[in-house]
C-alpha cells in the first residue's frame, strides 16, 4: 500500500512571482493576528523558556574506521615487585661492569636501591668510576670483597641520582651566533662531597687488603684463548 499523503499546506501569502508574494510585510503582520498577540502582553511577545533537551543517548560507534591509527595505552595490570639481588651480589662485593661509559671497570656494591637498581662506586679516587646506578644483569659478581661497614650510604637513594629539569630560554640573534659554548651539566659542590666522604672510607679499608687497590684500578677484559665460561670470578 501507499503511504496517505498529507492536505498540501497552502501559503497565506501566496507568490505573486517566484520570491515575491501577494501581500506586503505589514499587511501579513495584521492578517496573521501578531499585533492581538503583542497587545495581549503588554507590548511584546511573548517568550517561551527553551525545552530541556533530552539525555543525549550513547554514543555510536563510528560507521568507517578512521584513516590513521589512533595509539591508545594499553591497561598496565602489572603489579610491580621488588628486584631480588642474586645470591652473589652481596654489599663490598667487587662487580665487573659490562656495559657503559666505564665498561670492564672493577667497582665495589654498596647497597641496593628501593627501584632494584644497584649503588656502585670505584671508588673514584682508584679507578674513576663515581657514585652511580647499575642494572644487576649487566655486572659479574665476583668472589672479593670489601670492607663497607664504615661508609654511611643512608643518603643515597634514586631521588638523589634524578636529574632537575632546565627551562629553556629564547635566545636572541646576538646570543644565537656566540661562539663561546655554555658549561652543562656541571656537577654541585654538594655531590661532590659526598663522593669524597664515601671513598675517603672506602680508600681505609682497601688499604688493609694488599694489592687490592691495584685489582680495582685495573680493568678487566679477555684475551686470546681465554674461555669465559671456565673463569671463575
Amino acid at each position: 500500500m501507499a503511504p496517505k499523503r498529507g492536505t498540501p499546506r497552502i501559503s497565506r501569502n501566496p507568490d505573486l512571482i517566484r520570491g515575491i508574494g501577494k501581500y506586503s510585510r505589514s499587511k501579513m503582520y495584521h492578517k496573521r493576528g501578531l499585533w492581538a498577540i503583542k497587545a495581549k502582553n503588554g507590548g511584546v511577545f511573548p517568550r517561551h523558556d527553551p525545552k530541556p533537551k533530552p539525555a543525549s543517548p550513547a554514543e555510536k560507534p563510528p560507521k568507517f574506521y578512521p584513516a590513521d591509527d589512533v595509539k591508545k595505552p594499553l591497561p598496565n595490570k602489572r603489579k610491580p615487585k621488588p628486584t631480588k639481588l642474586r645470591a652473589s651480589i652481596t654489599p663490598g662485593t667487587v662487580l665487573i661492569l659490562l656495559v657503559g661509559r666505564f665498561k670492564g671497570k672493577r667497582v665495589v656494591f654498596l647497597k641496593q636501591l628501593p627501584s632494584g637498581l644497584l649503588l656502585i662506586t670505584g671508588p673514584f679516587k682508584v679507578n674513576g668510576v663515581p657514585l652511580r646506578r647499575v642494572n644487576q644483569s649487566y655486572v659479574i659478581g665476583t668472589s672479593t670483597k670489601v670492607d663497607i661497614s664504615g661508609v654511611n650510604v643512608d643518603k643515597f637513594d634514586d631521588k638523589y641520582f634524578a636529574k632537575v629539569a632546565e627551562k629553556k630560554n629564547k635566545k636572541g640573534e646576538g646570543e644565537f651566533f656566540e661562539t663561546e659554548k655554555e658549561k652543562k651539566n656541571v656537577l654541585p659542590a654538594e655531590k661532590k662531597d659526598d663522593q669524597k666522604a664515601v671513598d675517603a672510607a672506602l680508600i681505609k679499608s682497601i688499604e688493609c687488603v694488599p694489592e687490592l687497590k691495584a685489582y680495582l684500578a685495573a680493568r678487566f677484559s679477555l684475551k686470546a684463548g681465554m674461555k669465559p665460561h671456565e673463569l671463575v670470578f
